[in-house]
């Protein structure tokens, strides 16, 4: 084979790899990541944006909250969004190192 071949199938292989942990996010979750609702900013979700909207990238408003983005297992609520779909696009209120959320509030 030649090189332009061997880089053409690596290419392939690739795309498709991401192309199935982007139509699987169970793959993406699998590897250590979770869906957090509320924390992308517009236009920067990971897909799931609610109505009027196709999927990655389309939230209108930051912190959308039916709009999620993966990030590293239990870092979510951390970072104070959510592990379902939530009304509204509140800032998330991240939570302190004691456990305690921002707004004094034990999580």
């Amino acid at each position: 084979m030649s090189k332009a071949t061997n880089a053409s199938i690596l290419f392939a292989a690739v795309a498709a790899l991401g192309l199935a942990t982007m139509v699987n996010p169970a793959a993406a979750q699998q590897a250590g990541k979770e869906k957090c609702f509320g924390v992308a900013k517009a236009g920067a979700n990971d897909c799931a944006a609610g109505p009027g909207t196709t999927c990655a990238g389309t939230s209108k408003v930051d912190f959308q909250g039916n709009a999620w983005k993966l990030v590293d297992a239990g870092s979510c609520a951390k970072m104070g969004g959510s592990l379902q779909a939530k009304a509204g696009n509140m800032a998330p209120k991240p939570m302190m190192q004691d456990g305690m959320m921002n707004d004094g509030k034990k999580s």
